[in-house]
């Protein structure tokens, strides 16, 4: 991953640079990577508006030393909200919203932590794919009730 600190909105003209020095690093590892994709990690800003840190990489086979900007990382484990988005990826707020939607209906709130998980390329935006992810709050949270129970991360195939 490398990390960057991203003004709202920005993310588009920042993740090239960033994920081009990940792929640099790993063409340089072998076995490190094998059929992983690009994934962005996202810390959301408890402050309305303020920039967002966002780790940029690369779904890789093993952890590694860190090198330059280049530091291996983890999604955060715990429940879920899972969508997968088909189609241009200006077109992926669908998704978000489908998430915030059922977030709303079922009185769950973020954990402060989504990712989104690209699929292969392909010649047809219509057919690209991306899996957003979104952490949310453990049920003992939001009730005040305190748990020393872990719950299994939410796999998506």
């Amino acid at each position: 991953m490398v990390r960057r600190e991203v003004t709202p909105g920005a993310v588009g003209s920042v993740w090239g640079p960033a994920v081009g020095l990940v792929w640099e690093f790993i063409r340089s590892q072998p076995g490190l990577w094998t059929d992983g994709h690009n994934i962005f990690l996202y810390h959301h800003p408890t402050q309305p508006g303020a920039p967002i840190l966002c780790d940029f990489g690369v779904e890789v086979t093993r952890t590694f030393e860190t090198a330059g900007e280049v530091y291996a990382t983890e999604t955060p484990g715990g429940q879920a909200a899972v969508a997968v988005h088909r189609g241009p990826y200006n077109r992926m707020n669908e998704a978000y919203d489908a998430i915030g939607n059922w977030m709303a209906a079922n009185r769950r709130e973020s954990a402060g932590h989504s990712w989104e998980i690209y699929g292969d390329p392909t010649p047809d935006p219509a057919d690209t794919e991306a899996t957003i992810v979104h952490l949310l709050k453990y049920r003992s949270e939001l009730t005040g009730i305190r748990s020393t129970r872990r719950q299994a991360p939410h796999v998506s195939d």
